[in-house]
């Protein structure tokens, strides 16, 4: 596969880091919101803030972490750095992906509890054991989910581990005995 020219590069790689950004910078939004949500003084407010974590979720969380996903892809398959060359790589894989998958399973359908509960009952939500249950473990993940966000950019920056020692297998003729 022909490689990106240095231009193509750059331009995908600012993508990449765009999408990081956004996705760092709209999880630590949520965790800020959820904090303000556990002071709610009505049930509208209470929707509303619920909602807007939704939205959040929805239409800015997931197309961020997929399109940083797909161009730490790009950047891999179509640059020098590879999939496997390098421990830093590696790393922001597996956490990347990690972070979308239990966003998936947990993040997401507790924001969407939260909102479609405070929908229904309003102020009284916040007497539902499994609304408040949905709340703490959402704060909780949120914070989590924006540190490693967070350290993955990091990770980016300073590519602290470097490049990893391939085996190369030499060709040794096989005799018969």
């Amino acid at each position: 596969m022909k490689k990106l020219s240095v231009k193509q590069k750059n331009w995908l790689l600012a993508s990449h880091v765009a999408f990081g950004g956004i996705w760092f910078g709209t999880a630590l939004c949520m965790v800020l919101i959820a904090l303000s949500n556990r002071q709610a003084s009505n049930g509208d407010e209470l929707y509303a803030v619920n909602s807007v974590l939704k939205r959040l979720d929805d239409w800015v969380i997931i197309p961020a972490a997929t399109l940083s996903l797909m161009t730490g892809g790009l950047l891999c398959w179509l640059t020098i750095w590879g999939f496997f060359k390098h421990y830093w790589v590696i790393t922001k894989w597996v956490a990347t992906v990690t972070l979308i998958v239990t966003g998936t399973i947990w993040l997401g359908p507790w924001v969407n509890q939260m909102t479609a509960i405070s929908e229904a009952e309003r102020l009284q939500a916040l007497q539902n054991p499994i609304y408040v249950f949905d709340q703490k473990a959402m704060l909780v993940g949120s914070i989590i989910q924006t540190l490693c966000v967070l350290a993955i950019i990091g990770i980016s920056v300073l590519k602290p581990w470097g490049r990893r020692k391939l085996k190369v297998q030499s060709e040794t003729p096989v005799t018969n005995s």
